[in-house]
């Protein structure tokens, strides 16, 4: 059976409006002037379950990579709704941050923080965030406001202990290191301080990655832990980042091998993608099929468009299409995951059907991995354009 998945518009012609391809309704009905809201109700927001730091991380994420899409394709109307959404999510940050550089996660909708352990997760994520904000915004006052968030972030990075939390800190240090120099809207100060200090601390945190790997894998088992549990994608995604940044064979190599691996055991017999299902997760003898989760797949979709960056290796381009169309109907149930009318995601797959629930995380999984894929189709674009000159 075909899924119909959304044709993707034609490129503007140059000096054209080019409208967004994704609608931010839903991203804005979850979004108070408080912050995103972290479940939903079907489509309404559940007030009683409060806001995430992670969620707000992955919002602001989210603006930058669609504020970028709207102003190259001229959509005035999106990029303002983008900036304005971004705001929210800069000021929620920078409420819960604390003095030695951790975010606070949990946060009632009355507005009490609740009580909890530090979360390596919820660092790692905010300061990838607020990395991509950093070097994205062409007025310069949310730029330098993500500078400030990011840097007093890492005093807390030599603190990671978890490897999630260790990959996405990576990340945000090679990103920032690969592009800071020539970034016009940094602050010298800022500038100064990523060239200085995170080359150090990106070595330290590929390192911890790797070892993790040696310690983990074997034969047959190409991976970072015991069990392939949430957010797997992380990991190869990191290396990449930082093998662009800092040239690494054994970065590269096991980036490859772990990447490899995880396309496998999140691919159906019939090709499709089938994310590790949370209801008893992969080990080495067994891989659960449901309950599947859109964040996966984001996670797969970031890890390819870093594979295809650092290798070239047009399988990884078909994986992440892939990936975008599991949020379209091209999964074991054949039934849309995304609504396209108003940028919705349904939270889970069950055998049973989708969970009707669109709360900020799937929401946002499936924004930012068609925000993925645009990026990486322009991309492809600008190669045939350049082939041309």
């Amino acid at each position: 059976m075909s899924c119909l998945i959304p044709a993707v518009p034609m490129r503007a012609a140059a000096g054209a409006s080019h409208p967004l391809p994704v609608k931010l309704t839903h991203l804005r009905r979850l979004t108070d002037d408080t912050g995103i809201i972290e479940h939903g109700i079907g489509k309404i927001p559940r007030r009683k379950e409060g806001y995430s730091t992670d969620d707000n991380a992955r919002a602001l994420w989210a603006c930058v990579e669609w504020g970028k899409i709207a102003r190259r394709g001229r959509d005035a109307e999106a990029a303002e709704q983008l900036a304005r959404l971004s705001d929210t999510y800069l000021a929620f940050l920078a409420w819960v941050q604390k003095e030695d550089g951790h975010f606070h996660n949990n946060v009632a909708y009355n507005r009490r923080w609740e009580e909890e352990e530090p979360s390596d997760d919820c660092l790692g994520r905010t300061l990838w965030s607020t990395a991509t904000a950093a070097l994205w915004d062409p007025d310069g006052d949310r730029s330098r406001i993500a500078q400030h968030l990011c840097r007093t972030g890492f005093r807390a990075a030599d603190r990671l202990r978890h490897p999630r939390g260790i990959a996405f800190a990576l990340s945000a240090a090679s990103l920032l290191v690969r592009e800071a120099e020539a970034n016009p809207r940094l602050e010298s100060s800022f500038r100064d301080w990523v060239l200085r200090n995170l080359p150090a601390a990106a070595g330290r945190l590929g390192k911890a990655l790797l070892l993790w790997y040696r310690h983990h894998s074997g034969p047959g088992w190409r991976w970072f832990e015991e069990i392939m549990t949430y957010s797997n994608g992380v990991f190869p995604w990191a290396l990449f980042q930082w093998h662009r940044t800092f040239p690494s064979r054994e970065a590269e190599q096991i980036a490859r091998e772990s990447l490899d691996f995880l396309i496998d055991k999140m691919t159906s017999p019939e090709g499709f993608i089938r994310p590790v299902g949370n209801r008893g997760w992969c080990t080495r003898k067994k891989n659960s099929q449901w309950d599947q989760q859109p964040v996966e797949v984001l996670k797969l979709a970031m890890a390819c468009e870093q594979g295809l960056a650092s290798t070239g290796d047009a399988v990884y381009r078909a994986v992440l299409e892939k990936c975008r169309a599991w949020f379209h109907g091209d999964n074991d149930l054949r039934v849309p995951m995304a609504d396209p009318s108003d940028g919705s995601c349904c939270d889970g797959l069950t055998e049973g059907g989708p969970n009707r629930n669109r709360g900020a995380e799937s929401t946002l999984a499936y924004l930012l991995t068609e925000a993925i894929f645009h990026k990486t189709r322009e991309g492809k674009h600008h190669e045939r354009d350049d082939e041309t000159c």
